[in-house]
């Protein structure tokens, strides 16, 4: 399993509203996705316009391939990306130890 980690920061003001487009946008197109696993959405306490979205995916390529090329890509992006203060910081991991 791989983990995707995004590091989204949005416009100060639209924590509301985004909490809504991001679910929905995961929830309706995301999900969908080949070899989508699940996914978390944290918000920010301290840096109130920070969210951490972590979605599981099969393999690397499930997210760099198949669904960053298709155009359920840009259905996500049209959802999400008028919220983002920046492009989102991206990066995948591989589990290597949990806890029981």
């Amino acid at each position: 399993m791989i983990l995707e980690l995004a590091d989204i920061r949005i416009h100060p003001g639209q924590q509301a509203a985004f909490d809504e487009a991001i679910q929905r946008g995961v929830n309706t197109v995301i999900a969908k996705a080949k070899g989508f696993q699940g996914y978390k959405v944290n918000k920010g306490i301290e840096s109130p316009e920070r969210y951490v979205l972590q979605i599981f995916w099969e393999t690397l390529e499930n997210h760099t391939i198949d669904f960053r090329e298709s155009p359920a890509f840009a259905d996500w992006r049209a959802i999400v990306g008028p919220f983002f203060a920046g492009p989102p910081t991206v990066e995948h991991f591989e589990l290597l130890a949990k806890s029981d």
